[in-house]
């Protein structure tokens, strides 16, 4: 990807958060990257586009800030860590992460990004399987979990934390304690 698309993503996910997936109009989006709307549609074709390139940056800047690129000595740390980076009062997180929230409602909406939006997911759940399994096997606790489901309710309960501490319903505090403690009722104390 250029310095040119990066830079007009980063300002769509910052309209976004502003302004909502609704408020994402090619004109403002162009004022707010400080590039000509010729220049958008050169390198995204339409405003659907946008979104989904919007979409793709916004999980690749969540893997860029969630992922350490270190093996996990303690796989259960490796996973409360993961979803806690998931919500940090940090303006590139959270505009990430309202940007995450307003394209997942769209998405009710949109064929198109409801299938990138669960791959997506998907994606996301698979990560969060496997350092379920590698923290299972680590403690040989709970050799019956079904780690895919858990990790299905973490990474639900992530977003949903996520939208409430966004709107102001709980502190980021309280959500981080609700994972932590979300991650002992899945896989036990240890």
């Amino acid at each position: 990807m250029s310095d040119r698309q990066t830079q007009i993503l980063e300002a769509a996910i910052r309209v976004i958060a502003q302004d909502g997936v609704r408020g994402l109009r090619i004109e403002k989006l162009a004022a707010e990257a400080g590039v000509s709307t010729a220049l958008i549609y050169y390198h995204f074709n339409d405003r659907a586009g946008v979104l989904h390139s919007a979409l793709e940056f916004i999980n690749s800047q969540a893997q860029r800030y969630t992922d350490n690129g270190t093996s996990p000595a303690d796989p259960r740390a490796e996973l409360e860590k993961t979803l806690m980076l998931e919500i940090q009062d940090n303006p590139d997180v959270r505009n990430n992460s309202i940007a995450w929230g307003e394209l997942r409602a769209s998405a009710v909406f949109s064929d198109n990004l409801r299938e990138q939006l669960r791959t997506t997911t998907e994606s996301w759940v698979d990560e969060v399987t496997t350092l379920i399994n590698q923290a299972r096997d680590a403690e040989l606790t709970h050799p019956d979990i079904d780690a895919t489901a858990a990790a299905e309710r973490l990474t639900a309960l992530v977003e949903g934390l996520s939208e409430r501490w966004l709107s102001g319903s709980i502190t980021v505090e309280r959500a981080r304690e609700l994972v932590s403690g979300a991650i002992v009722a899945e896989l036990g104390r240890i």
